[in-house]
C-alpha cells in the first residue's frame, strides 16, 4: 500500500450585504471578563459571521460557524494554516495502489467530553450517518461505498472511484467524529459531545449570541490552542463590531476595508488575506440545453470579455480584493498567474465573437437576484448589455438561494463562493454532482484530467494536473470569474492572526499569542 500524505494544499460600505456574507459580525453585550490581551491573551473573544445552524454532525456548515463546532469536534485529518493536510484524530492514513481503499489509524487514548473512548466504531457510526442523512455534507461522501472497522483504531473506507478531494473533506465537516450515544438525540443540535480541544460551556453560552468554549487539559494537541477560554460572539451591525473591538468587548474580528486603516492606526494589528472568496458568473448551461447561446464557446468567451474587472474592484470593492479569471484559490496548486491575461476588458471583441456565433443582436437571459448579489447586479447587467446580452433579474428569497441555484431554472447566475483547497474546489465546481456544475457538464478531455488527478498519489504530479484542469476551464470559458474578495483581520495586542489564505477553513488554530 502507498502512504499518502498529500499537500492539499469585506468589502466596502458600498456593499454591506456582501461584507455580511464574507465577514458578518453581530452585537452582544459585554460580559464581566474583559477581552483585553495584555496579560498574555488568556481569552480569545472572536466575532463571527452568524449563528451556527446546528451542532449535530450531519448538519454542520463550513464558514465562520466552524470556529465553534471545530473547537468541540475532532476531525480525522487537520488542514494547517498553509493548507497542508496533517494528522488529526487519525495519526496516519494509507491509500491502496488503486486509490480505492483508504485506511485511517486513530490515535490511542482519545476520549469524548463525556469520558467515553473514541474508537473506530464511533468514526464508522458518524460517517455512516453522514452518508445516509440529508444535509449539507451528504454529497461530499458520494464516492464512499462502505465504512468498516478493523479493531478499535483502524477504519477502512471503500470507494467506488478515486476521489482526490476526500482527504481534504475529512479535515472539515465530513470528517468530524460524533459520540454515537448522543449524536442522534435532540440535544445534539445545541449541546454537542465531541472529542475536540474545547467543550461548550452550557451555563454561559447563549445560543445565537455568544458561545463560550473551555479548553480540555487532556487534549492530545493542546499546544495548538493557546487560549484556555474562547468566546465566539455573533455581531451583525458593522459599526457595532468596530465599537466592540475598540471597547475591548472582542479582541479579534474581520472588518471592512474602509475601517481597517483607522483601527491599525489605533494600535490594532491588521492582517489582510488577499483572497477568501470569489465573485463568479457561473455559465452553468455549457451545452446550451436551456439557453442555446451558452453552448458555443465563443459566446462564453465574449461574456468573459464584458467585464471591466479593474473598475469593479476599485469602485465597488473599494480596493478590497483583486481581479481574477479563475475560480481557484490564488494560494492553491491549480492557480496559474499566466491565465489572468486570458480575458481582458474588450466589449468590441465580445460583440464580434457573438456575431460570429450567430448572435449579432445578442440574446436575453433571466438570472436570480440573491441577497448578496444585489450590490453587483447593476454593473453586471450593464456590462452584459454593452455587448448585447439583456438580463432580467428574478428575486429569490434568501432561504431559497441554494434550491434556486440547483434547480436548473437559471442557465447562468452570479454568486459568491468561499475559496478553499484545490481538490475540493474541483469537486464543488466541476464534479457531475458538484453544487456549481448544475447542468452536469461533462467533457472527455476534462474527465480524463480529473480522473488522473483523483488517482495520483504524488502531490507534485497531482498539482500539475490540477493546473491543466484550471487551464481547460479558463480556455473553454466554463465560467466568468470577476474578482476575489479580501478579508481584513484585526486583533488586539497580544493576539495575532496566523492565516495567509492558503487555508480558509475557520479554526481557532488561526489565532496565536504574540511571541509564540
Amino acid at each position: 500500500m502507498r502512504i499518502r500524505f498529500p499537500h492539499a494544499r469585506p468589502i466596502s460600505r458600498a456593499v454591506p450585504v456582501v461584507v455580511a456574507m464574507t465577514a458578518l459580525l453581530s452585537t452582544t453585550a459585554c460580559d464581566d471578563q474583559s477581552a483585553g490581551t495584555s496579560d498574555g491573551a488568556k481569552t480569545l473573544s472572536l466575532a463571527i459571521i452568524g449563528t451556527p445552524n446546528s451542532f449535530e454532525p450531519t448538519q454542520l456548515i463550513d464558514g465562520q460557524q466552524a470556529y465553534v463546532w471545530n473547537s468541540v469536534y475532532d476531525t480525522l485529518l487537520i488542514q494547517d494554516n498553509k493548507g497542508r493536510l496533517t494528522p488529526g484524530a487519525a495519526e496516519s492514513w494509507e491509500y491502496s495502489d488503486d486509490a480505492r481503499t483508504l485506511t485511517l489509524r486513530l490515535r490511542k487514548g482519545m476520549t469524548f467530553s463525556s469520558g467515553a473512548p473514541v474508537t473506530s466504531a464511533a468514526v464508522k457510526a458518524t460517517l455512516d450517518r453522514m452518508r445516509t442523512t440529508p444535509g449539507p455534507n451528504q454529497t461530499s461522501l458520494t464516492a464512499v461505498t462502505s465504512v468498516a472497522t478493523d479493531g478499535d483504531h483502524d477504519v477502512v473506507l471503500k470507494l467506488e472511484r478515486p476521489d482526490g478531494a476526500l482527504l481534504s473533506l475529512l479535515s472539515a465537516a465530513p470528517g468530524v467524529i460524533g459520540d454515537p450515544k448522543t449524536m442522534t438525540s435532540k440535544s445534539a443540535s445545541l449541546n454537542p459531545v465531541g472529542s475536540g480541544p474545547y467543550t461548550l460551556d452550557e451555563k454561559t453560552t447563549v445560543n445565537g449570541s455568544v458561545y463560550v468554549l473551555k479548553r480540555r487539559d487532556d487534549y492530545w494537541n493542546k499546544k495548538a490552542y493557546p487560549f484556555p477560554t474562547v468566546k465566539v460572539r455573533v455581531i451583525a451591525d458593522r459599526t457595532a463590531s468596530v465599537n466592540a473591538l475598540k471597547a475591548g468587548e472582542v479582541n479579534a474580528g474581520s472588518v471592512e476595508t474602509a475601517q481597517a486603516g483607522a483601527l491599525e492606526s489605533s494600535g490594532f494589528e491588521m492582517k489582510q488575506v488577499e483572497a477568501t472568496a470569489v465573485g463568479v458568473l457561473v455559465l452553468a448551461d455549457r451545452t446550451g440545453a436551456k439557453l442555446k447561446p451558452l453552448g458555443d464557446v465563443r459566446v462564453r468567451k465574449a461574456i468573459n470579455m464584458a467585464f471591466d474587472r479593474d473598475k469593479i474592484v476599485k469602485q465597488i470593492l473599494q480596493g478590497g480584493g483583486k481581479t481574477t479569471t479563475q475560480v481557484f484559490n490564488p494560494k492553491g496548486e491549480a492557480y496559474d498567474p499566466a491565465l489572468e491575461k486570458t480575458y481582458g476588458y474588450n466589449p468590441a471583441e465580445a460583440k464580434k465573437l457573438l456575431a460570429e456565433a450567430g448572435y449579432p443582436n445578442g440574446f436575453s437571459v433571466s438570472m436570480p437576484s440573491l441577497v448578496y448579489t444585489k450590490p453587483f447586479e447593476p454593473t453586471i447587467a450593464q456590462s452584459l448589455k454593452d455587448i448585447g446580452v439583456s438580463v432580467k433579474w428574478e428575486t429569490v428569497p434568501a432561504q431559497q438561494t441554494n434550491s434556486a441555484l440547483m434547480s436548473k431554472k437559471y442557465p447562468m447566475f452570479f454568486t459568491m463562493d468561499g475559496l478553499t483547497v484545490t481538490p475540493v474546489e474541483v469537486k464543488k465546481n466541476f464534479d457531475p454532482v458538484g453544487t456549481r456544475n448544475v447542468f452536469g457538464t461533462s467533457d472527455e478531455r476534462f474527465d480524463e484530467l480529473v480522473t488522473r488527478a483523483n488517482r495520483e498519489v504524488d502531490p507534485e504530479k497531482a498539482a500539475k494536473t490540477y493546473r491543466e484542469i484550471n487551464a481547460f476551464t479558463v480556455e473553454n470559458a466554463w465560467n466568468a470569474p470577476v474578482f476575489c474578495i479580501s478579508t481584513h483581520w484585526v486583533t488586539k495586542k497580544g493576539i495575532t492572526y496566523l492565516g495567509d489564505g492558503s487555508s480558509t477553513f475557520s479554526t481557532i488554530r488561526q489565532f496565536g499569542v504574540t511571541g509564540q
